[in-house]
Order: structure tokens, then sequence, then C-alpha cells
């Protein structure tokens, strides 16, 4: 019995820490934007604000549920619960700094439950049965789909520089040097990747309001809507997360708890990143979004794949495999 409650409350002490700091993500980033705007945000709930997150989540939960009478009414039930159940099980080969589960492969455990997010995504532009949803849909699946290709690319480059799939081998690869100094272009394309994959300005084009009104979701209200909300920033945390262990070497070395602190420092500053870049730039067009993936990110991933894999191979003087 007693085991059995480890077993359970262990997926408990992950989920309920990542929903409440998404829950506070959202006021870091009212707060963030509102200075960076010269006005104050959030300050009327609670002291300083602090409480605004909760009084979000209980207007948004106890509101009444509407769904459109002509659309699917299985899919658009599913489909919150279906992003957010990947946008929370995509956190399990994360160090924090034990793993829930040690994988060898969980870089591409990862890779492949991002692509799956897609599904939610079309799924629930098509259980709409409206032609706004779907098209914000489909215009959010090939961005999804098409940046997905250069940050497998940029992985498989890290792959080849610390030599494993696993998280532990990326900071013993890491341990004198952050791979940040070594490849910082690879670097600094998966950051722009990351904001485009996770649908943030300037490259929110899924929810352009000038043209799709919210873009898939427009539908969606009250509980359900809040659940694509937690993927979101969900989302938005485990890429960061994922960078800081990727290019910044978080350090397992020392103590559990110094790691985390690291961790989180790094994590808490890539993520003031992500909000200061909505802050400052326009939204891109689509075709300039398109045009910067494949006519600029596309070719010189590859070209840099190409140069870490034949590197070592000259170095060493031996003919390749």
């Amino acid at each position: 019995m007693r085991s059995f409650l480890l077993y359970a409350m262990n997926p408990l002490l992950y989920i309920i820490p990542i929903l409440v700091a998404v829950a506070f993500l959202t006021l870091l980033e009212r707060k963030v934007l509102g200075y960076m705007q010269l006005r104050k945000g959030p300050n009327i709930v609670g002291p300083y604000g602090l409480l605004q997150p909760i009084a979000d989540g209980v207007k948004l939960f106890i509101k009444e549920p509407l769904r459109p009478s002509s659309s699917s009414p299985t899919l658009f039930i599913i489909t919150p619960t279906l992003a957010l159940f990947l946008a929370l099980m995509i956190w399990t080969p994360l160090p924090m700094p034990s793993t829930l589960a040690d994988m060898n492969l969980g870089l591409l455990f990862m890779l492949a439950l991002s692509s799956m997010a897609v599904y939610s995504i079309l799924w629930s532009g098509w259980a709409s049965n409206s032609k706004y949803p779907l098209i914000g849909a489909l215009r959010a699946v090939a961005q999804t789909i098409s940046y997905e290709v250069t940050l497998g690319i940029i992985l498989l480059t890290i792959i080849i520089l610390t030599g494993g799939f696993t998280m532990k081998m990326l900071s013993t690869t890491q341990e004198h040097h952050w791979l940040l100094l070594s490849s910082w272009p690879l670097a600094m394309m998966w950051f722009i990747s990351t904001l485009a994959e996770t649908n943030r300005a300037p490259f929110d084009l899924t929810e352009g309001e000038s043209e799709l009104v919210s873009g898939f979701n427009v539908e969606y209200a009250a509980g359900p809507f809040a659940l694509f909300f937690l993927a979101e920033y969900a989302n938005i945390m485990m890429m960061n997360t994922l960078t800081c262990i990727l290019f910044l070497n978080p350090g397992d070395q020392g103590p559990p708890d110094m790691f985390t602190m690291n961790l989180m420092l790094k994590t808490t500053v890539l993520t003031t990143m992500f909000l200061w870049t909505r802050a400052s730039y326009p939204r891109f067009r689509y075709d300039q979004l398109m045009h910067l993936l494949w006519k600029n990110f596309l070719p010189l991933t590859l070209a840099l794949f190409l140069w870490h894999t034949a590197f070592p191979t000259m170095l060493s003087g031996l003919p390749p495999q």
C-alpha cells in the first residue's frame, strides 16, 4: 500500500508545481509587459496583484462551457484535455533534479511528444466545424511542423557533440563549459525556433486577432479554453527548461538544491527574454515566417550539422564510417 501511494504521489509532485508555476507565469507576463509599456499591470486582487492568477482560474472554471451546436462533441471535449496531458507528459524525462522516468532516449521522447501536440491543435480547429478555427489550426500546424525540422536537426547536432541521448550525458559533457559558447549559432536558432514552436510573439500567427479572431481556439470558452491556456504556458516553461539543459548546463555535479535553484534561475531569465521579445517586436507576416525557416535556418542548421559530423573525423584522420 505504501509503495502504491508513493507511485501515485510522484506524478502529483511533478504536476502540481508545474501548474502553480504556469499560473504565476501569467502574472509575471502581465507585470513585465505592464512595466515595459509604462503601466502597472495587475495590482488590485491581493497584495501586489499576487492573487490575480487564482481569481482568473476560478473565473474560467466556474463559467458555463459553451459549445457550438454544429461542432463534433467528442473531439471538441477531448482536444483540450489532450493538449494539457501532452504538455505535462513531456516533463517526465527532465531532471528536476531527478527525473520522473529516466529514459535512454529522453530527447527523442520529448521531440515525439512535442510533435504529437500538433494533433490537439488540428483536432480543435476541425471539431469546432467553423471556418476561422479551421484556418487558424491549419496555419498553426504548418508553422509547428515546419519549425520542428530545425529543432530536430539542432538536437541531432547536440547529440553528436555530447555523445548521448540522455539528460545526464548533456550535463556531463558541459561540466567545464557551456555548449552555448562553442555552438552559439545553434543556440540562437534554437531559441528563435522555440518561440515559433510555442506560438509566441513575433511568431504568434495562430492567434492573429486581425484576421483569425484568436485562431484555432476561438470557439472554446471557460474550462476548455483554460486547459489550452495552461498547455501553452507549460510548453513555454518546458522549452526554456530544455534550453537550459541543452546549452547552459545547470550542473548536476553539486547538491540537488543547488541544481534546482540554478535551473530555476536560468529558466526564469530565458522566460523573461520570451516576454521581452513579445514587448519589443511586431508580428511577422506568414511569408516572412516561412522564409526565415526554409531559406535561412534550414540551410544553416544542415551546414552546421554536417560540419559537426565531419570535423571529428577530419581531426582523427580516419575515413568516415
